[in-house]
């Protein structure tokens, strides 16, 4: 009995041995193995290219990236600088010419000490055309004593000079002085087909500080009527802008709203400083027409009828006053007259006289109606209707 439990306990001894021997050369095959497979794995990554660049996510993203590269190069920053006085202080004394010189009684004065060039302000604008014709807002370029410097995107500075001031809208056009060179510049879009939710862009001189800042948001309303204020007790009341999300500081004024087609639909004019993301801008229409017209007159020309007006509930505009001299007195139009159809165009609270004159036809690139045009007009007087011709005047500021 004892000889057999001995035997059969070697047996088992033997056996573990085995097994521990044949298990640890597994295992080192299979170390061996797996250290050799993660070796391989790390000697791939550390020479794997690195890609270069970001990769646009969405299509949406990838048309952002574009329109700014495209359209940064025209944008501009405009630059104020104005002759202010240099006032320093001195002791003198002011009895000097009764009682004569005292050095014991001085008193501090402030006296100027001539006059130094100095920035006082600046904005945003945008090229739209190879020769350097600028727009931008009327109340960045207001000061007619200061003058204007543009500084483009590759950090090059010129001088321009106002072209002309928009007597309506806040608009006005520079020219770059240099004519040898050829800039970049912008098209403009038909602001007429913007919808309400559509993405844009806006580009200008953030803060007067911040260049080419770039901001992205949505067309928040359309046909807004805002009363905007600005430097030099400039206060204007603006017809038909866009209302946009998008942030448009101090500086972004005068620079463009674009689309996702990089077209510029809108001049950045105005925000709400109490609001969040409220901000508006000139549809880009109103620029056309304004470059039509300096095309072709040398200056800014609106149409006038002569008349004050409050528009009624039951639609049409009631003659509150009639202009002595105007087109409207010559047609024969009276006070308390309703004109209910300006050129065949119905006149209702959203469609007023006002934004009617100022139309412009994309398709044609020029206004629909210019001073020494002649209009049909449809009035009411007490039960009649009656139909009036009308030769539009000029306006004047």
């Amino acid at each position: 009995m004892k000889y057999l439990n001995s035997t059969a306990l070697g047996v088992v001894i033997c056996s573990l041995i085995f097994s521990l021997i044949v298990g640890s050369a597994a295992g080192a095959v299979v170390y061996w193995k797996l250290s050799q497979d993660i070796s391989r794995v790390e000697q791939e990554q550390r020479i794997q290219p690195v890609a270069q660049g970001y990769t646009p996510q969405t299509t949406q993203e990838e048309r952002i990236i574009k329109v700014v590269q495209d359209v940064a190069p025209a944008v501009v920053s405009i630059i104020i600088t104005k002759d202010v006085p240099i006032f320093e202080q001195s002791f003198g004394d002011p009895f000097e010419e009764f009682f004569g010189p005292n050095p014991f009684f001085q008193v501090p004065q402030v006296e100027q000490k001539g006059t130094e060039k100095k920035e006082v302000g600046g904005g945003s604008g945008f090229i739209v055309s190879g020769d350097g014709l600028v727009v931008t807002n009327k109340h960045v370029v207001l000061d007619e004593d200061a003058e204007y410097t543009v500084f483009t995107n590759d950090g090059k500075s010129y001088p321009a000079k106002v072209l002309a001031r928009d007597p309506v809208q806040d608009l006005a056009l520079l020219k770059i002085d240099q004519e040898e060179q050829v800039f970049p510049f912008v098209k403009i879009g038909n602001s007429d087909s913007i919808q309400i939710g559509q993405t844009v862009i806006a580009i200008g001189n953030a803060l007067g500080e911040f260049r080419n800042t770039v901001s992205v948001g949505v067309i928040s309303g359309l046909g807004r009527t805002i009363t905007a204020s600005g430097g030099a007790d400039f206060t204007e009341t603006i017809e038909d802008v866009i209302q946009t999300d998008t942030a448009i500081n101090r500086g972004n004024s005068g620079g463009p709203l674009l689309n996702l087609a990089g077209e510029v639909i809108g001049v950045n004019t105005a925000t709400v400083l109490d609001a969040q993301n409220i901000g508006f801008a000139v549809p880009a229409n109103r620029v056309g027409r304004d470059l039509y017209q300096v095309a072709k007159l040398g200056k800014i020309a609106y149409p006038f009828l002569g008349i004050q007006y409050k528009l009624e509930p039951e639609n049409g505009a009631l003659v509150i006053d009639v202009v002595k001299g105007s087109a409207a007195e010559k047609a024969g139009i009276r006070k308390d007259d309703i004109l209910l159809e300006f050129d065949g165009k119905r006149i209702t609270a959203e469609n007023s006289l006002g934004k009617i004159i100022q139309q412009y036809d994309y398709t044609s690139a020029k206004p629909l109606y210019n001073p020494g045009d002649t209009v049909k007009l449809k009035i009411r007087r007490g039960s009649e209707e009656l139909i009036l011709s009308a030769v539009l005047d000029e306006r004047k500021e």
